[in-house]
């Protein structure tokens, strides 16, 4: 993959990150559970993205964390707020607009015959 298109695919990609990582912090998720569930569905997200991306959500008051230490060994658990279940609905939404809009326009980008 050329250096142009690896910097475009992460551009791209760096938004619907945030997007996946709220979608999977309706139930209480720790780091690593967070990478699994992500993984499963085909999102790849490095440790070294996913705990910033997390540290900025909390920030931005959209999750919350707590940490269990009935384990033997402590974990951080993240989870969204009120706050962060709203604006994960209207990101939603915005979302399915984009993508529907997106699709619109690259199939006709397909029947035109171009590519």
């Amino acid at each position: 993959m050329s250096n142009l298109l690896n910097s475009l695919t992460t551009e791209l990609r760096r938004g619907t990150l945030t997007l996946a990582v709220l979608s999977q912090l309706r139930t209480p998720q720790y780091g690593y559970s967070l990478v699994q569930l992500l993984e499963r569905s085909g999102i790849v997200i490095e440790q070294s993205t996913l705990y910033p991306l997390l540290r900025r959500l909390e920030k931005q008051e959209l999750v919350t964390s707590s940490w269990d230490t009935t384990e033997s060994r402590p974990r951080r658990y993240y989870v969204l707020s009120e706050y962060g279940e709203d604006i994960f609905r209207e990101l939603k939404m915005e979302w399915e607009k984009t993508s529907n809009e997106l699709y619109i326009l690259l199939k006709g980008e397909e029947e035109d015959g171009s590519n």
